[in-house]
């Protein structure tokens, strides 16, 4: 995972609990085969590609209201 990405996502998603649980979870489709979201992924693992997604605003986090 580069350091560089893990700094720009967590400007988007401020919590740091909850970025590692969105990676995790994305990291968890992309190996079950779901595609990629963004265009050049040649040299990317899969928590980069995941931290790109966040990155560029095509996953976000979607908090829902307690009942």
């Amino acid at each position: 995972m580069k350091s560089e990405l893990v700094e720009k996502a967590s400007e988007v998603v401020i919590d740091p609990l909850v970025l590692v649980n969105l990676v995790s979870q994305r990291v968890r489709q992309l190996n079950s085969g779901r595609a990629p979201l963004i265009a050049n992924r040649i040299g990317l693992g899969a928590a980069d590609i995941a931290l790109t997604e966040i990155i560029e605003g095509k996953i976000r986090l979607i908090v829902k209201p307690a009942p």
